[in-house]
């Protein structure tokens, strides 16, 4: 279990070296989507419980899963599609305005 935890970090780290070192417009995007994909991981791990089961109410099952950590993991699903679309958008307005996917261009063109 403690392993997984493990690949949440090596994942968030992933994420932001990738969004740190890469000029690259889409590959940010990208570095993004692993951080996203990492806390989305960490919140279904908090909510897990091992020989849990759903949390209706019948006093037959002790161990229950916690529903609250499942419905952000889902909303952050749904909240982390639309923000990649969003950014996904820019990324080709930017493209088509500068010509090109390159920061350091892209400063350099702007003023």
């Amino acid at each position: 279990m403690e392993i997984l935890y493990f690949i949440v970090i090596f994942l968030f780290c992933l994420g932001i070296y990738t969004i740190i070192s890469q000029k690259n417009l889409i590959k940010i995007v990208i570095g993004f989507t692993i951080v996203e994909s990492s806390l989305i991981l960490l919140l279904i791990l908090v909510g897990y419980k091992p020989g849990g089961t759903a949390p209706i109410l019948d006093k037959v099952y002790q161990i229950v899963v916690d529903p609250i950590s499942q419905a952000l993991a889902l909303t952050s699903i749904v909240i982390g599609g639309s923000v990649t679309a969003v950014m996904l958008m820019l990324v080709i307005k930017i493209q088509k305005r500068y010509g090109t996917l390159n920061i350091d261009k892209i400063r350099k063109l702007h003023g």
